[in-house]
């Protein structure tokens, strides 16, 4: 028994240790002939939470649409698309204040708040601790 104690503790390490995936797959598409931007794939609760504040502060806290610069280093810079959110079953659609133009290229921003938590999110993406991890999805009318 004492022979198999520290192959028993290593395996029992190696199972408590593997993450599981949770990855969200956020998804957009334009609506309403262009006017607006279907956002899907956030989680449920996460998404009727943030749907009982009105402000759109609030969900630019976890998304938000930006007008793409000509020189795409400076994305970081730009200043939030004004607009509205609202919620159809668990489905956001963002309505811009000022219509999307034609020749004008977007990006919509949304921010993982769990990753970088754990410390082997801390070594796979060489980023420091607090830092915000967000992806960006560039789409045009």
């Amino acid at each position: 028994m004492k022979k198999h104690f520290p192959l028993l503790l290593l395996l029992l390490c190696l199972f408590s240790c593997t993450e599981t995936s949770t990855k969200m797959m956020i998804t957009i598409s334009p609506v309403n002939n262009g006017k607006a931007l279907q956002i899907t794939g956030f989680d449920p609760a996460i998404i009727n939470d943030i749907s009982r504040d009105s402000s759109a502060t609030a969900w630019q806290t976890l998304m938000a649409v930006y007008r793409m610069p000509a020189d795409t280093t400076l994305r970081n810079l730009q200043p939030v698309q004004p607009g509205r959110y609202t919620v159809k079953d668990n489905v956001v659609i963002f309505t811009p204040d000022t219509a999307f133009s034609t020749q004008q290229t977007y990006f919509f921003r949304y921010y993982d708040f769990e990753a970088g938590g754990k410390l082997t999110d801390l070594i796979k993406s060489h980023t420091k601790p607090g830092t915000l991890h967000y992806t960006d999805l560039i789409f045009k009318q």
